[in-house]
């Protein structure tokens, strides 16, 4: 993964509230032996990807850590989906505009 280039400061602290919230939900609640987190940034969209091999199921519900992922990206005009079949695997993607 290469140099992200500079972002605006808001894009910066979504993308690190997004991986703050969703690793400790993975710890708590997948029993995932592995998660991965990758970014990379292409034209002006920074996208951030949560996954892990967890038992899936995940779902947002009013004040789950997902639903408060979801309005902080929504906020700055982005994207969160979210595909966690029973059984797993589980990935979070986010896409968040970085034009400055």
């Amino acid at each position: 993964m290469g140099e992200l280039g500079h972002l605006p400061l808001s894009v910066e602290a979504t993308a690190y509230f997004t991986v703050a919230e969703a690793l400790p939900n993975a710890a708590r609640h997948s029993g995932a032996t592995r998660v991965s987190v990758e970014a990379d940034r292409r034209a002006e969209v920074l996208r951030v990807e949560v996954a892990h091999d967890g038992v899936g199921g995940a779902w947002e519900r009013d004040g789950s850590g997902l639903t408060g992922i979801r309005r902080r990206v929504e906020a700055h005009d982005g994207t969160l989906t979210l595909t966690s079949p029973p059984g797993g695997p589980t990935r979070m993607k986010v896409e968040l505009p970085c034009a400055s």
